[in-house]
């Protein structure tokens, strides 16, 4: 579980598609199975099973930072929110 910075509700209508568009896109490069999951207005929630060579901080790096890369570049309107490139707030719940 991860949320976006500050909790703002961004994550809404084409936001919120694209951003679990984005996931299984990550999800699928690394070889890990979701098997719950569900994209909230500000925070995501995933129940995965990984390899146990992959560790549960790159996991969680590669599908935060990929997802607010794109998210950032095909959206302004969160990119004038989150000018610095953060959409995502620090850490996440494991």
């Amino acid at each position: 579980m991860w949320s976006t910075k500050h909790r703002y509700q961004v994550l809404t209508g084409e936001v919120q598609l694209r951003c679990r568009d984005l996931l299984r896109q990550t999800r699928n490069a690394q070889d890990v199975q979701v098997l719950k999951g569900v994209v909230r207005k500000d925070h995501i929630h995933l129940h995965v099973s990984y390899l146990p060579a992959l560790s549960k901080s790159d996991l969680v790096r590669r599908l935060k930072g990929r997802s607010a890369q794109r998210l950032l570049q095909e959206f302004p309107e969160l990119k004038r929110r989150y000018w610095g490139g953060h959409c995502w707030g620090i850490g996440y719940g494991a």
